[in-house]
Order: C-alpha cells, then structure tokens, then sequence
C-alpha cells in the first residue's frame, strides 16, 4: 500500500479524486489531504509520501512553491500536477522540477489511471533494483567479511597474501587509512542476541550512512568494526559518555595506513579493550594510551602460595594483607594487562581450583556465587578485588570448618552407628548428618574421609551384607528379604545384588546350599 496526498484548495475535488482512485485502485492506496501548499508541507514533514497529486493554482501556497519546497527541504515524492489552466508556463516550470505529469481538469478517468498505472510500473522495476544492488551489496560484503575472518584467525599469510586477499574483497579504501575497533559485551549482556546488539551499535555509529564501514564478530564473539572514518569512533565514544551502564566495552587501534597490516591493528584494538577492566568510567579505549607499559614483570606466585597454605588457619588479616598486596594497582598499572591475567589465572589455579580438589563439591557451591571471580572481565577490577577477597573469606570459613569436622571422629562414629541401626528404613544422608549437628556438605566429605566411602556406597554395601545373611539363614523370600534390608523394590535390589555379586539372590542362595550340602 503507498500513501498518495491529494493537495487541492476545493473540497469536492479531493473527495472526487479519491473516490475516483480508490474504485480503480481498491486497496492500494491511503489517502491524505491537504488544502493548499503549507497543509502538504506538514503532511509531507509528517508522513513519508510516495505520490502527491498537486492543484497549481491555491490560496497560501501556490503548487509550483509546494514543489520548490519540497525539492529545498530534500522530501522525495513522486508528483503530478493538476491544472485548469492550459499554459506553457506552469508545463515548463513542472518540467524543470522534475514532475511525472501534467494534467489538465477536468480529469479525464482514463488519462488519471493511466499516469497511475505508469507510475506504479516505474516503482516496481524501481523496488527490483534497489533489491538486486542490496543483495550485490550484501554478497559483497559478505565476500569482505569472510575474507577478513580468514586474515584475522590464521597466521599463516604473509603480508602480500594479505593484500591479495583484501583487495579481491574490494577493500581497496583501507589503503587511504583505517582503525580497528573491537566492541565486547559485559558478561551480564550476553543473554542479547548477536543481531540485535550489531543492529543496536549500527544505529549508534550511524552505519548505514558509512561508505568505508565494515563489521562482523570474530571468533571470540566480540564485535569487530573496521572504518575509514574517525567520526564512526567518536560517536561510540559520545555514546559510552552518555550512557554509563551501556553494557559493553570498546579499544580502538591506531590509525593502520596500508591493509596488509589489519591483523596489527586488530590486536591493538584487542589488547586495548583488554584495559576496560580498569576504567572509572566508560569510553572506547585507545590503544596509543597503553603502547609504553612493561611487559617485564615478575608474577607474585609466592604470595599467592601462601593465600592458599593460610585458608582455614585463622589468619584472615594475613591473607587480605598478602592480597592487598598481590592486586596492587599502582603496581598492576605499571604493567601490560597481561600481568593481571596472570595474577588471575594463578589465583584461580592455586587457590580456587586447588580447595575444589582437595575439599570436594561442598566448596563449589560458595564458588558459584562468586563467578565475577573467574573472569577479570566479568567486573571492573574494584569489584573483582573485593570478590576475591570475599571470597578468600568464605573459603577460610569453610575450610575451618572442614578440618574441624575430619577431627572430630567422634560425631562420625555416631553416624555410621545410627547407620547401623537404621539402614533397613527409608535413610538419607540428609537425616544422618542432622541426628549427629553436622553441615550436610561437611558431614558428607567428613563421612568419606573416615570409611574411604561415600554415604550411598557405604549404605548400599551394609544393605546387601544383611541381604546375604538373611539369604543364607533364613527361609524368606526375595522380596521379603528387599524391604526388610531398606530396598524400594525387588527390581532394584536383585538389579545391585547382581552388579556387585556377579549372581542373582536366588543363585546366591542356592550356591551356598550347595556348599552347606557337601
């Protein structure tokens, strides 16, 4: 359906014109109206209009000043003029301003349909090439897009092959100078779709509108913007002002003159984002601004030791001391990032992972609500130190704790007595550690420690003991002797019978009256 405007100063005129048109065409059009040259520019200024079906002759605003304006003001529409007036003047002036037709009143039916039908022709075959040069466009740039993916991934080309590849891919303009930038959503953003976040930066730099643009995602699914235009950056960079919790991240490379170099500015506008981790406030980072720091350090690999050697002793003033000083940030300032990454992977490797090995799932469960800790950039680094430390602290709890359980037997032996005396109901390690005031995760990895089982194995194994007995001394049968030992059901106790034994009860049985016999 296309918006038609219908601009006359006499009411029966548009009225019949519409009624007119809308006869011929049922369905194909909506109608505006407008009484004079002002009212259509308003409407025009409004509506995005495909045809406007003028009157010359109008109070206000004559139709040629209507046409004038429109042309000034850059509002593209299709227009016919309507005139009573049969006059080379107003012909020659419609020409120049580029009008489809001129027709005279009183309509003639036949002439209108005509122009319509002419017009719409035109719009059609307008409407196939514009969707045949978007789908050239779009193959080509996914020809650059996959042909940059290439580049970016492997090392393997040199920079002639480099060239080679980028300029088959019409790159050409990289060449007059070009700046990477990498644009990384925060891990809270991640749940938004790829599409709708590229969409969400192109409307931020204007995409659409950039000749020398092009973006994808790289491997790492951070969004990958190459651009021949300084602006596209400042207008990030105004909106990351502008809107502080815009949820992501951009670096931007130095400007990289010939295109061969693209993987260079690449993995500045990389390493630059890395730094985001350690702003106050959001802005696309430069990668000029961090070019001079030290990739000479040494990682306080010691201290992180002793972190992890002092985690349940009740030194918890030690331990934030020796962290102040590991996640120093006038020290991590001076460095490349790299030096934060490693602090973080030693960290995670030496102290989280290592109470995960050594303590079992129970500490897993304070890990999780501490996954900022992971990552370094899942938070900025003032909320990274004070989750780690937070986290130091549970953990220092929690390994108290533990310790304190493996060294009270005492409880434990309680435990497997209660066990003992009740395996043959509906038992769960749940009951067991409440009737003995143990932590349920505690008494679990305490349990283990002292009978090399787990509770489950542990039961079980005590469960098909009595199973045996009662097999080889009584007179009961299978299923009697399931529910009397604790088992749901028959099924499942001859299924664990069998898997642990090698024969059913029944065989079990029969094989030790065999025995007895001889």
């Amino acid at each position: 359906m296309r918006n038609l405007l219908i601009v006359d100063d006499e009411r029966n005129i548009r009225a019949g014109l519409k009624s007119m048109i809308d006869r011929e065409f049922t369905g194909a059009y909506t109608f505006y109206f407008a009484a004079d040259g002002e009212e259509a520019l308003q409407v025009l200024e409004e509506t995005e209009i495909d045809l406007v079906i003028t009157d010359i002759r109008m109070p206000v605003m004559d139709g040629i000043t209507l046409i004038q304006r429109m042309q000034e003001r850059g509002i593209r529409a299709d227009i016919v003029i309507l005139s009573g007036h049969d006059d080379f003047q107003y012909a020659r002036a419609a020409i120049r301003f580029d009008v489809k037709e001129y027709l005279l009143k009183p309509i003639v039916r036949e002439e209108l349909f005509r122009v319509l039908r002419r017009l719409e022709e035109d719009w059609q075959q307008k409407n196939e090439a514009a969707d045949e040069l978007r789908n050239t466009i779009a193959l080509k740039a996914e020809f650059a897009i996959t042909q940059l993916q290439n580049v970016l991934m492997h090392d393997r080309y040199s920079a002639q092959e480099i060239r080679s590849l980028l300029e088959r891919a019409a790159l050409c303009w990289m060449d007059e100078g070009f700046q990477v930038v990498i644009v990384r959503m925060n891990s809270g953003s991640r749940a938004v779709e790829r599409n709708d976040f590229m969409n969400r930066i192109d409307k931020m730099i204007g995409y659409e509108n950039e000749r020398y643009c092009i973006r994808f995602y790289d491997r790492e699914e951070r969004l990958v913007i190459i651009t021949g235009n300084s602006h596209t950056i400042e207008r990030l960079s105004t909106y990351m002002k502008e809107h502080p919790a815009c949820g992501f991240q951009a670096g931007v490379s130095e400007q990289i003159k010939r295109m061969e170099a693209v993987r260079h500015g690449y993995r500045q506008a990389v390493a630059a984002v890395a730094y985001s981790v350690l702003q106050t406030s959001p802005d696309v980072i430069r990668a000029e601004e961090f070019a001079d720091k030290s990739k000479s350090y040494k990682l306080p690999i010691e201290d992180i030791q002793k972190i992890s050697n002092m985690l349940g002793l009740d030194r918890e003033a030690d331990i934030k001391r020796l962290l102040q000083h590991v996640l120093d940030i006038k020290t991590i300032i001076r460095y490349d990032i790299s030096y934060l990454e490693g602090i973080s992977h030693l960290l995670n490797e030496h102290v989280f992972d290592k109470v995960f090995q050594v303590y079992g799932e129970g500490s897993l469960e304070i890990l999780k609500l501490h996954r900022t800790v992971g990552d370094i950039y899942n938070a900025p680094f003032h909320d990274y130190y004070y989750s780690v430390q937070s986290l130091l602290l549970l953990l220092n709890d929690y390994v108290r704790q533990v310790r304190s359980v493996y060294n009270d037997r005492s409880e434990i032996g309680r435990a497997i007595s209660y066990i003992q005396e009740h395996y043959h109901e509906d038992l769960n390690m749940a009951m067991v550690s409440n009737h003995v005031s143990l932590n349920y995760s505690y008494f679990s990895q305490a349990f283990k420690d002292h009978t090399g089982e787990t509770f489950v194995a542990y039961l079980r194994k005590l469960r098909l003991q009595k199973a045996k007995e009662l097999l080889m001394t009584s007179e009961m049968k299978v299923y009697e002797i399931s529910a009397s030992v604790g088992f749901e059901n028959v099924k499942h106790f001859t299924r664990v019978f069998k898997e642990i034994e090698g024969v059913s009860p029944l065989e079990y049985r029969a094989m030790n009256e065999s025995l007895a016999d001889q």
